[in-house]
């Protein structure tokens, strides 16, 4: 019994250290007016170090520099959508090379002045494949860095990677 118990405890410690690397997920509505660009996801984390964080997520195909790819921090602030969130954003540090599984490019982390007074983190990821553009911008409360380390080991898992897969092939 006591093996039984302490096995359980191990695993139960297991998965709140997972919850705490990756957060929980939940769908949300995507929150913003139509654009020239498809509708993209979005996604509210509920636990973990990303707790009530957003992220919204979206392909931009024909968009990116078919030799270079995502190749500066310029090319971060002006695809990422951040000014979709809040016009008045800065960024904070330069950004940093990163790979969402053959997709290359550029993560860089943001101050964000919300409509209603309030500081939030953001982080704007910009990866290509080909002449294609993925983007993804995660805002909130949190720590900019576990905020950052939460969202790209999310786009990482399985079915975000097939999903990216899919809207950057127009599916």
């Amino acid at each position: 019994m006591l093996m039984v118990m302490l096995a359980l405890g191990a695993a139960s410690r297991v998965c709140a250290d997972e919850t705490e690397r990756v957060g929980q997920w939940q769908e949300i509505s995507w929150p913003f007016p139509r654009d020239g660009w498809p509708t993209g996801r979005a996604f509210r984390c509920t636990a973990g170090g990303c707790n009530g964080a957003e992220l919204y997520a979206r392909a931009k195909r024909g968009f990116c520099n078919c030799d270079t790819g995502v190749a500066d921090d310029d090319e971060v602030d002006r695809v990422t959508d951040i000014d979709l969130i809040s016009p008045r954003f800065a960024p904070v540090a330069t950004g940093e090379e990163v790979a969402l599984g053959e997709l290359r490019g550029r993560a860089r982390r943001y101050d964000l002045d919300m409509p209603d007074g309030v500081r939030h983190a953001s982080i704007g990821v910009a990866v290509a494949r080909r002449c294609d553009l993925f983007v993804a911008v995660m805002q909130g409360r949190g720590e900019a860095g576990a905020m950052q380390r939460a969202a790209l080991t999310f786009l990482e898992t399985q079915e975000m990677r097939g999903w990216m897969a899919a809207a950057l092939d127009g599916r």
